[in-house]
């Protein structure tokens, strides 16, 4: 017997008992939906956290002073960064929490004092108005540059951009409104407000800089100009390395990565499971049909048929049982996934090479869970299968 006609007769007899057949296929379906979703989430998460990792700017590397007190680093020192090569540019930063007022409205925000060079360095764009300058910095200029949230809470629809503000109490001109960022890694980038630094120190009251961004010209020097940045820290500070910290974005990006792929994978395995009840599901159905057509395997070998032919048969149905369920789960995952990220705005990503692996998986278990009824049909003795009642 040919393999079309195998493949013809496994589906009469799926089409002849199809809710069997339907709640048979259901473990597969389900198995294979469930690793398309939870996966698909799992990536469109790990990508959404590596686009909010380089939103912070480009071939970045971050100096942190965890400790002021023992670690005093000025402006001044900050500039020792600039020498070293491979660096394109610096921005040193101080940074605290101010209420900010305009007439009867305030807000709480995120202030962050700095130079020119942090707009490119941070990969900033205005929307209204200018950024600070350098020359703002050296005349201790007292203006400021909203973040898109923070000038809208204040000024609702109308421009701010030569408007006053209240920082602390003082006031402050406002020459510039950022483009909307969005969140970085739990924080809102658009609820800040960003002054020259010689500004910001006095409305801090620290004239210590508590972080140094430094962006490299390329991807390929941020390790030497990183390892550099140490070495400068330690000459600054000697056996006080526990009161700074330096970091680049390919350390996070690898660390938010493994977290992320563990979690991926653990979210696969979960729903890999149901794959496998499924397959379970598909040898019990398998069983009972050997069961019901004992008659029918006796009737088909007293006229001819050879063990291979049976065993095939009955191979082949669990083979179309999971196939049909693996492509049902395949369209149900895709259309559940969109489903989601439309209702929730949780990113996802698809991923063919996964897709395609959980179909195949379903393949598999179909022939692993397929082989013992079928060879339980295939040993069938023609005589006693016939007196079979």
């Amino acid at each position: 017997m040919g393999l079309t006609q195998s493949i013809r007769m496994a589906l009469r007899s799926i089409k002849g008992n199809k809710m069997r057949a339907f709640l048979t296929m259901l473990g597969i379906i389900i198995g294979v939906a469930s690793v398309i979703v939870l996966i698909s989430i799992g990536q469109g998460s790990s990508k959404a956290v590596a686009s909010q990792i380089n939103s912070l700017g480009t071939n970045l590397i971050t100096v942190n002073v965890n400790n002021s007190e023992i670690a005093k680093l000025s402006a001044e020192k900050a500039e020792k960064f600039k020498t070293i090569e491979g660096v394109k540019a610096i921005a040193p930063a101080v940074s605290g929490r101010v209420n900010v007022k305009n007439g009867n409205t305030s807000t709480q925000v995120s202030l962050t004092g700095t130079n020119e060079a942090y707009q490119t360095i941070r990969d900033m764009q205005v929307t209204r108005g200018r950024f600070i300058t350098d020359i703002d910095v050296e005349y201790r200029q007292k203006i400021a540059v909203l973040g898109s949230n923070t000038a809208q809470t204040l000024f609702g629809f109308s421009n701010p951009v030569g408007q006053s503000v209240q920082v602390n109490g003082a006031s402050y001109k406002v020459v510039g409104v950022l483009a909307s960022k969005g969140g970085s890694l739990g924080q809102s980038g658009d609820d800040v407000i960003i002054m020259p630094l010689s500004t910001a120190q006095r409305v801090v009251k620290n004239m210590n800089v508590q972080s140094v961004y430094i962006q490299a010209k390329s991807e390929g020097q941020l390790n030497f100009v990183m390892a550099r940045a140490q070495g400068i820290l330690m000459g600054m500070f000697p056996n006080n390395q526990d009161s700074y910290s330096v970091f680049n974005q390919q350390d996070l990006m690898n660390t938010v990565s493994s977290v992320s792929n563990t979690m991926t994978m653990m979210l696969g395995g979960i729903a890999a499971i149901s794959l496998l009840v499924g397959g379970i599901g598909i040898m019990n159905i398998m069983l009972v049909s050997v069961s019901e057509r004992t008659k029918e395997i006796g009737i088909r070998k007293a006229i001819g048929a050879k063990r291979r032919d049976i065993l095939l048969q009955f191979l082949i149905e669990a083979i179309v049982l999971s196939a049909l369920g693996g492509l049902a789960g395949v369209g149900i995952g895709l259309a559940v996934a969109k489903i989601f990220s439309a209702a929730t705005g949780t990113a996802i990503a698809f991923s063919t090479s996964v897709t395609l692996l959980a179909f195949l998986f379903s393949l598999a278990i179909g022939i692993l869970f397929g082989v013992f009824p079928a060879n339980k049909a295939s040993k069938l003795h023609p005589i006693q299968a016939l007196r079979y009642e």
